[in-house]
């Protein structure tokens, strides 16, 4: 039986011990955007911490001005010559259950059910965002030790307590520990499969940058019967401005949006063509049927490789019951812009408030509200040899092809890595679309934890080759 194989065989027979050992995490409610839960908190990275330590990890809790972050080494026995160091990152810290009363059973007392359809799902806060998560390769690392006695990589683990509050506490940690934890590469494990047999690495994520916008008119609401005409209204400014950020076509105006935006290579748009996507569908299930957006592109072309401007939010006025007869002071409108390919968020921001303040009259005036520098697009490539590596392993778990994937959202750790750290991430996880993720009823398949650390399995021995 070769070391794979037997590998595997430890990590079938401790399923249950490990589904144990998840659960027990779960139960803390490690709230990170609510004080109260402070202690729960660190309970959950000492818990880790002990637990790593236990298997021969050097293994640390280290304070920040938030919640402490557990890092952890493992030094591989009987190494010959160059052993690749791998960086493994994820997080303890969850959303708050709120609203309770739509939970089938409490957040934080885990539970194994079986549905009607036969499928055996995790249910509990956490379980899959982040702690089943991360969870799948530390145990899978468990078996390696336990059948072996090291590992065949030499690793690192990173685990955060502030991922679900914006993670104010992680690149100062990753600036002031930078050698520490510059390794080859780093494996992200808080994404999803393509579907629930079908495994993928997610290779590319959107940038964002958030801007919020006042436009300012009279010093007071007025009459409209009084004012009505020959005063500015903000609310029509505002209108007006917003409906100039995107031509029939659907295509964002702003100046220079589109520099660094570069087109989909033939090769990569024929895979994406490979899943059978069904546009249709996909929009069907939110009760739209027109596709929006840019002309010409299909939903996964824009959701994975195009900018975008989108109006989140706006108000002004009366929102009362009834009307009230008023020319508002104020308008206001928040806006976020994904971006992809070499898009900075810094001239997006700059090109956009230019933009708006050419279309706001001589009296009147536009404020914006700042939301940080926001962050660009990460982008690895499909024929790295660690993606074709971690790919070959997770078809060999699957019996299926590794779906190379992007994601419309952004994961900010990703380009932290690259800026502060120098390093590329491979993103491989196991949720799917339907895990309520942020919302009540949270769950993870079985499915996805037990394959998930048999893959980890095979992706640690694929990797040290």
């Amino acid at each position: 039986m070769t070391d794979i194989s037997r590998v595997l065989d430890t990590a079938d027979k401790g399923l249950e011990q490990s589904l144990d050992r998840l659960f027990d995490l779960v139960r803390i409610p490690s709230i990170s955007t609510d004080p109260a839960y402070k202690a729960d908190c660190r309970r959950t990275a000492e818990r880790i911490v002990a637990d790593l330590a236990r298997l021969g990890f050097s293994a640390a809790l280290r304070d920040t001005p938030g919640h402490p972050m557990v890092v952890a080494h493992f030094e591989p026995k009987a190494a010959h010559g160059k052993v690749p160091h791998f960086l493994f990152y994820g997080h303890y810290d969850v959303q708050p259950p709120d609203p309770l009363d739509k939970w089938t059973t409490p957040p934080f007392e885990p539970q194994k059910r079986t549905g009607k359809d036969g499928v055996v799902c995790l249910y509990g806060r956490g379980t899959a965002d982040d702690k089943g998560q991360l969870m799948t390769f530390v145990e899978a690392m468990r078996a390696w030790i336990e059948t072996t006695g090291t590992l065949p990589i030499k690793a690192t683990i990173l685990i955060e307590g502030e991922e679900e509050s914006g993670s104010p506490s992680l690149v100062p940690f990753l600036e002031a520990n930078k050698a520490e934890l510059t390794c080859d590469a780093a494996f992200v494990c808080d994404t999803s499969m393509w579907d629930a047999k079908t495994p993928a690495i997610t290779t590319r994520l959107r940038g964002m940058v958030k801007d919020e916008i006042t436009i300012t008119g009279p010093r007071i609401d007025l009459h409209s019967g009084a004012y009505g005409g020959p005063a500015a209204n903000p609310i029509r400014i505002l209108s007006k401005l917003l409906s100039k950020l995107h031509d029939k076509n659907g295509k964002v105006t702003i100046p220079g949006f589109y520099e660094g935006v570069g087109e989909v290579p033939k090769e990569i748009k024929q895979q994406w063509q490979k899943l059978k996507f069904s546009d249709r569908k996909f929009l069907k299930e939110v009760g739209l049927s027109v596709p929006a957006g840019e002309k010409g592109k299909g939903v996964l072309e824009q959701i994975w490789a195009r900018p975008t401007a989108e109006v989140n939010g706006i108000w002004g006025g009366y929102t009362g019951a009834g009307t009230k007869t008023v020319i508002p002071s104020q308008a206001h409108a928040k806006l976020t812009f994904r971006l992809v390919g070499k898009q900075r968020p810094e001239k997006i921001l700059k090109a956009f408030r230019a933009f708006a303040k050419a279309e706001v009259p001589k009296d009147c005036r536009i404020e914006f509200a700042s939301y940080g520098s926001g962050s660009p697009a990460s982008e690895i490539a499909e024929t790295s040899p660690l993606i074709r590596k971690s790919a070959k392993a997770l078809k060999d778990e699957f019996g299926r092809d590794t779906a190379l994937i992007g994601s419309g959202g952004s994961i900010p750790i990703v380009r932290y890595f690259k800026d502060v750290l120098g390093m590329d991430s491979v993103l491989i996880g196991f949720g799917l679309n339907d895990d309520a993720l942020h919302s009540p009823n949270e769950k993870y398949n079985l499915s996805s934890f037990h394959k998930g650390i048999r893959s980890w399995v095979r992706v640690l021995g694929e990797v040290a080759r």
